[in-house]
């Protein structure tokens, strides 16, 4: 991609458009560059004079932003409402990965482990390990999932780090404090209730804040890396 639609992108990623409606735009002036450089290069030019005729012809990159920027309604929902997609999204995220793990450690306590008091038993074997298995990972894993896609979504859209971190230390918060609650089933024969509570024991307050300050450093993580990578190409361009 040439300097100038670099240039272009991030100006309007940071503008809030879209990032689907700048992917689409980048591509049709790609394609009408294309068109003019061939157009140039029929009429005598060089190729390296046909390309810079072209994009003359297409305008410079104020006026080329200038065509989006004016059109409101290609804002991404990101850049309109931040607090209710890093914010919102970031809870409803995570809250739907819970929700998927409860129902498997749930369904696996009814199929595999009948009339067990708890799910929390050593009686598992064989497919009940690996089904298990994959409620725990999913359940301890939920913050990272939901934090790293509120940072991907804000990246794309080139936000700065404040709603990244607000996000981050939400997520960190509810996953340092969230437990499973079991309780014992009332109908002998049948499996419990399970559920989640988000109050820590005094006792365990260090062991909370530990991994809150853990889990937001690794939802951080990847920010940073892309930070790092964006300013070291722009360094480079200068």
């Amino acid at each position: 991609m040439a300097k100038e639609f670099r240039e272009l992108r991030e100006r309007l990623l940071r503008a809030g458009i879209a990032p689907r409606h700048v992917r689409r735009y980048l591509t049709e002036l790609r394609e009408h560059k294309a068109d003019l450089t061939a157009e140039e290069e029929s009429g005598g030019r060089s190729r390296a004079e046909a390309e810079k005729a072209a994009l003359a012809r297409l305008g410079c990159v104020d006026e080329l932003a200038r065509t989006m920027l004016e059109r409101r309604e290609l804002r991404s929902w990101t850049a309109r409402l931040p607090w209710a997609v890093l914010g919102l999204g970031a809870v409803a995220g995570l809250a739907f990965c819970w929700a998927v793990a409860l129902l498997i450690l749930w369904t696996g306590w009814t199929w595999f482990l009948h009339g067990a008091p708890s799910p929390f038993v050593p009686r598992l074997q064989g497919f009940s390990i690996a089904y298990f298995g994959v409620g725990r990972m999913l359940y301890y894993w939920a913050p990272l999932l939901a934090g790293w896609a509120m940072i991907l979504v804000a990246g794309r859209q080139r936000l700065g780090a404040a709603w990244p971190a607000v996000s981050a230390a939400i997520l960190a918060i509810l996953g340092a404090t969230g437990a499973v609650d079991v309780r014992p089933p009332t109908v002998p024969g049948r499996a419990g209730d399970v559920g989640m509570r988000f109050l820590p024991l005094p006792s365990a307050m260090t062991g909370t804040v530990i991994r809150a300050v853990a889990l937001f450093a690794l939802m951080a993580l990847p920010y940073l890396v892309w930070r790092w990578r964006a300013l070291r190409e722009e360094s480079a361009e200068e």
